[in-house]
């Protein structure tokens, strides 16, 4: 077979992919409005901090799974990693579906993080090794697009049968979606091991041995700026992100909007974070990185501080808007620099430390919203985090150098 490099020369197997991470991302997706409601209504949690624990187990789960995956893949291959993510993945709905207790919710969210830290970090993977290093952050674009849209899709139809009563159809549809991933990823699509062969034998440091993880680790996490950078700004975009899982739901309907209104504002943020990142992937690869993340964090910042200081309810929708917008310029950026900066025979690696990083800020999120929930109020939890993103913004502008040409 003709290995070779480039969107269009893999354009079947990078399709194949896409879809697979449409599949990941409705998994995550019919619980982003659904399970903070059932926390309050039907396991008669009290504290935010309790109704935000599911996120904290998700974002532990994915986390470590991110990092772990992100290594493993360097040596066992990335095909087997995602289809071991699905294996992980399909009792997560029905567990949903059965869960007799708050704890049997939690439990399945462990699940569900190791299914999104498997099977999307392969998908994110496997494409930054068949394109090369020039339509990277157009294809990391593609890629998130499909799984964000995804994820506002399931958000949106899931809420909206959970106003009509029908919760039980949300996980059986679930389930269905994890099956269908499990089988397109077993039967269709290939490894992508000689394509990083391909691409490493052309690379400058082709002849050097690899670095040990902890190296990987450190020139990750704090040793060279731009990953450095990166990563605080992954941490907090989803930080903020877990805000708006946990948090936002309970706020929109703490000022009296309806469990349909709230499904579409909710629904409207990770569409527009979707959707956008077909431009916003493209715009990194023209103008570099740093303009995007650090516009992007500031957006964001201040979307959320909107939130709390917006004089009606009809500025709630250009507010969400704003916050979808701001995360897709920072998404599609962020992974690209982790990429720029890693050769690629330990990128992998590299890239599962930074998802550890990002996917870390689920945790942090859910405990610093929850616990100012708590002290202080939902505004004031909201305001808090929108503030937090901004001051990122302001490290990622001192943090990340100039952009070379790409």
């Amino acid at each position: 077979m003709d290995i070779r490099l480039g969107l269009k020369e893999n354009w079947r197997q990078f399709s194949l992919l896409v879809l697979v991470n449409g599949f990941v991302g409705a998994m995550v997706g019919m619980e982003r409005v659904v399970i903070p409601v059932l926390a309050e209504s039907t396991f008669g949690l009290e504290s935010y901090a309790a109704v935000l624990s599911f996120i904290i187990t998700f974002g532990s789960a994915k986390a470590l799974s991110n990092l772990l995956s992100g290594r493993l893949a360097d040596g066992l291959g990335r095909k087997r990693l995602l289809v071991l993510g699905w294996i992980v993945g399909i009792p997560v709905p029905l567990i949903l579906l059965w869960a007799p207790t708050w704890g049997w919710i939690v439990f399945a969210n462990v699940l569900l993080g190791i299914n999104q830290g498997f099977s999307w970090t392969m998908t994110v993977v496997m494409k930054i090794d068949m394109v090369g290093a020039r339509r990277r952050g157009l294809a990391l674009g593609i890629n998130e697009s499909a799984g964000y849209g995804a994820v506002s899709i399931a958000a949106l139809v899931s809420g909206l049968m959970l106003a009509s009563g029908s919760v039980d159809s949300i996980f059986i549809g679930g389930t269905v979606v994890a099956i269908l991933g499990l089988l397109v990823s077993v039967v269709l699509v290939r490894d992508t091991s000689q394509h990083v062969a391909l691409e490493q034998a052309h690379h400058e440091q082709a002849d050097e041995p690899g670095p040990s993880f902890n190296e990987v680790f450190r020139e990750t996490s704090w040793s060279n700026r731009n990953m450095f950078a990166a990563s605080q700004a992954g941490l907090v975009n989803n930080l903020n992100d877990g805000l708006a899982w946990g948090i936002l739901p309970l706020f929109f309907l703490s000022v009296g909007l309806s469990l349909e209104r709230t499904s579409w504002l909710l629904a409207v943020y990770p569409f527009v974070w979707g959707v956008g990142q077909l431009g916003t992937g493209w715009l990194a690869d023209h103008i570099g990185r740093k303009i995007p993340i650090v516009l992007g964090m500031m957006l964001q910042g201040f979307s959320l501080i909107g939130l709390v200081f917006a004089p009606s309810p009809a500025w709630y929708f250009p507010a969400m808007v704003g916050q979808g917008l701001g995360t897709a310029l920072v998404y599609p950026s962020l992974l690209a620099v982790i990429s720029d900066n890693a050769a690629p025979a330990w990128r992998s690696t590299s890239l599962g430390v930074y998802r550890l990083w990002r996917d870390g800020g689920y945790v942090v999120g859910a405990v610093i919203a929850g616990l100012l929930a708590d002290s202080v109020g939902l505004n004031g939890s909201i305001a808090a985090i929108g503030a937090l993103t901004i001051v990122s913004g302001f490290v990622s502008l001192a943090g990340l150098e100039a952009d070379r040409n790409q």
